[in-house]
């Protein structure tokens, strides 16, 4: 199944962060906090201006993002956990 997102929506895959501390420490699932970076899997066509016409979206699919700790509703799309948040909901875009 394909999912579209609509107007100033993005769809987002969370991505892992280290099992361990810098010190060697094994962190527990129940104790590890969700991340707040992810991968762009989706955008939709843009917001509306006041004039009507479509602004595009800054982000595009692959973009590496960071979001806040609240940020998007999380849906299940196939069996895979995703966020669908609005782009205003987006901190950054991460370079190399």
């Amino acid at each position: 199944m394909k999912f579209r997102p609509l107007h100033d929506r993005v769809v987002v895959k969370r991505l892992e962060s280290d099992q361990k501390t810098k010190g060697g420490i094994i962190i527990p699932d129940t104790a590890k906090e969700k991340p707040q970076e992810g991968e762009v899997i989706a955008v939709g066509p843009g917001a509306r201006d006041d004039n009507g016409k479509v602004v595009a979206l800054d982000v595009k699919a692959g973009d590496r993002i960071l979001f806040g700790k609240w940020s998007g509703t999380e849906v299940k799309i196939d069996g895979e956990e995703l966020l669908v948040m609005k782009e205003s909901d987006i901190m950054g875009v991460i370079e190399k």
